[in-house]
């Protein structure tokens, strides 16, 4: 027997159902005995909504209105009338067991699922296998319209039926012709048999995933926005109704090895994938999610590993995984063990532990747990923020491909939590400057597209790149690292930064217009620094400063790290070399406008920028051994920063902590300002403050 279904939300109809998140207020369905060829009922079930608020397109679909739904049963009353009703037309057609069949597949993935779902709401097994009529019907007559084009009512045409919606009321159309089209394709001239079903998975499997394994492109989403809690299970019920691949949640971290809010995830097919994309700023609890494509590749990186130690750990499927994080250096396992107690027995006792630890073999103080049940995994989370010796421990639920990030990254490079190198020496030859005068030389660029790149703006300045100083194209970030639609060009000199300005302000690049500016080298370096710069002056800069992304930035991807020893050996090799005055203009040079992908390959600008931050096509680092420190700074005689020992790192500043609190928290050491002069680029007001004495400081 089938029972055929069809259902109608406050929002959006047809092709489009379930994309706005809006509730069900529909529900009509009719069994029919597949063998006798009879029909039970008809049923029309109103379903009263939380949001009564119709969009347009609904009510002049359906002809509801907000007084007849708030007449209506809940959700929950409208399922159990389903399940009853149709037990009771079962009997009367003489057979016991059903298959739902709906028109295409988003009144149960996109619609039911999400919503019983955020309304802690069970659904009875029939809801996780349907029929898809338009596939169905594609089967039985392949000439017909591609699947994703069929409508009842092209299936209806298709086949000739003679029926009129407008004498039925809506719903009741629907399903009739339904009816009507399944009883056409069981006619001796098609014989078509409905044998496989569409299913949805009851619940998220976990598993390992190899980095040989193969991932289509077509089938991986990016989610964005994620609460920093959330786990592989929470992301499976956001996407409820949709099948999630084996292992295909994959939380990304950032360099800290903590959460950043975002996630790859992997589906079983494209056209799951498909149906994801739909969700796109659906809410998860209070927070909307963002759902973008994404790569097999990108998915790879997240989550392959090929650790026998992790391949291990991971072997035993159908875990729950928790991360313990804060563990004291000297933790052993029995510690771990007896922290966690006897009222959450870990699998395998210690073959359920695994310690993370750094290249070298110490300990990170992280650690995962393998748990058989729910409910163990609850008392051991219970148990968050408890003392194990002097440490309290956070306990968080984790997945399969963080424990393969986590642990591949401290075994395969280097730690997650980076250190700065000391000493540090500049790796860009010092002629490439930002200007920093009072001559209004320079040019900014405001509204940019956040796709733009270098190449984007040179084409945007014309003619004009020609006046564009070397080195002189600097485009700016915002604190996620991402584009913050400015860029700031050095000209050669104040009148053709007057003329760019003039010439290119309000001029469109690819469909937003860009305003130009022309402005000095002490403006740009202010802005740069984090302050702003409109109509009434120069603001100071806050706290969170903005960093300069690298010049030939593509992608958003970090770029690697240069071994010391070749940054000592073959400096030459690796750096522009600063070209010579040309003496003849018949051949005009080559101009460099941002570094070279050499120099620009060697700087991690993601782990390591200076503060204030600067340019880096001025000032790039490395590091180096401490014993080539002398004849490294000899040979290049640039100033560099002092021994190890003189200079620290702090971590955990509130976001509020401006420059005077942190001198203040200093007082009484002894610091040296001028030995950064040669390094950094400070402005007046910078320097005068880390120069004040210290009782100006205090106040």
């Amino acid at each position: 027997s089938l029972v055929v279904l069809f259902g109608a939300t406050a929002g959006a109809y047809g092709a489009k159902l379930g994309s706005d998140e809006r509730e069900l207020i529909l529900l009509v369905w009719q069994v029919m005995d597949l063998h006798s060829k009879k029909v039970g009922t008809l049923h029309k079930s109103l379903v009263k909504a939380d949001n009564l608020d119709l969009s347009d397109q609904c009510r002049e679909a359906s002809g509801l209105t907000p007084e007849g739904l708030g007449k209506a049963e809940p959700l929950d009353r409208v399922l159990q009338q389903f399940s009853q009703l149709v037990s009771s037309d079962l009997k009367v057609l003489g057979r016991s067991s059903y298959t739902l069949c709906s028109d295409g597949q988003l009144l149960i993935r996109q619609v039911l699922h999400p919503e019983t779902s955020k309304k802690n709401l069970l659904l009875s097994d029939c809801f996780y296998s349907f029929y898809d009529l338009r596939k169905e019907f594609h089967t039985c007559y392949p000439s017909s319209a591609a699947v994703k084009d069929q409508t009842i009512k092209a299936m209806a045409e298709y086949l000739g039926l003679g029926t009129d919606e407008a004498e039925e009321d809506f719903g009741v159309w629907q399903v009739k012709t339904m009816v009507a089209i399944i009883f056409s394709m069981l006619s001796e001239s098609c014989n078509h048999v409905f044998t496989d079903p569409e299913t949805v998975k009851y619940k998220y499997e976990t598993g390992p995933c190899s980095k040989s394994e193969t991932v289509d492109s077509e089938t991986v989403i990016r989610a964005r926005g994620l609460p920093w809690q959330s786990s592989d299970q929470d992301i499976a019920r956001f996407f409820k109704g949709l099948n999630i691949a084996k292992g295909g949640v994959a939380l990304c971290l950032n360099a800290q090895g903590r959460r950043n809010g975002e996630a790859l995830v992997r589906f079983v097919n494209s056209e799951q994938r498909d149906l994801a994309l739909e969700r796109h700023k659906h809410h998860m609890g209070s927070r909307y999610i963002e759902v973008y494509k994404a790569t097999g590749e990108e998915f790879l990186k997240i989550a392959g590993g090929t650790s026998n130690e992790v391949a291990q750990f991971l072997s035993k499927e159908n875990q729950v995984i928790i991360r313990m994080r804060g563990l004291p250096f000297t933790a052993t396992q029995e510690d771990v063990l007896g922290f966690l107690g006897p009222e959450c027995p870990v699998t395998g006792g210690k073959e359920g532990l695994l310690f993370v630890k750094y290249p070298d073999g110490r300990p990170t103080g992280d650690a995962f747990v393998l748990f058989s049940c729910e409910e163990y995994a609850q008392n051991a989370l219970k148990k968050h923020k408890e003392i194990l010796g002097k440490r309290y421990i956070e306990l968080f639920r984790s997945t399969a491909a963080e424990v393969q990030q986590v642990v591949l990254n401290r075994y395969m490079s280097t730690p997650l939590i980076p250190t700065l190198p000391t000493p540090i020496i500049p790796v860009i030859p010092p002629p490439y400057t930002i200007a920093t005068g009072s001559i209004r030389d320079c040019v900014r660029l405001r509204g940019l597209p956040y796709t733009a790149g270098i190449d984007d703006i040179l084409e945007f300045m014309g003619d004009a790149t020609g006046d564009i100083k070397p080195h002189g194209v600097h485009m700016v970030l915002n604190q996620q690292g991402r584009p913050s639609g400015d860029a700031f060009i050095q000209m050669k000199s104040a009148d053709k930064a007057f003329m760019v300005a003039q010439k290119c302000h309000k001029k469109m690049m690819k469909d937003r217009y860009v305003e130009v500016f022309q402005c000095s080298g002490e403006e740009m370096n202010f802005v740069l620094m984090g302050g702003t710069l409109n109509r009434s002056g120069l603001s100071p800069p806050p706290c969170k400063l903005p960093c300069l992304s690298p010049p030939a930035y593509a992608a958003f991807q970090t770029a690697a790290v240069i071994p010391a020893e070749a940054a000592l050996y073959q400096p030459q090799a690796l750096l522009p070399t600063t070209r010579a005055p040309q003496a003849s203009v018949t051949a005009p040079p080559t101009v460099t406008y941002y570094p070279a992908q050499a120099a620009q390959l060697y700087m991690n600008y993601t782990a390591y920028y200076p503060s204030p931050p600067v340019s880096p096509t001025t000032v790039g680092y490395i590091a180096a051994p401490p014993g080539a420190v002398a004849a490294a700074a000899t040979a290049t005689h640039t100033p560099i920063l002092p021994q190890p020992g003189a200079l620290v790192r702090m971590q955990g500043l509130p976001y509020n902590t401006g420059m005077k609190e942190i001198l203040s928290f200093f007082q009484g050491y002894q610091y040296a300002p001028d030995d950064y002069n040669g390094l950094i680029q400070l402005s007046d007001q910078a320097r005068s403050v880390l120069q004040a004495p210290k009782e100006w400081v205090c106040l």
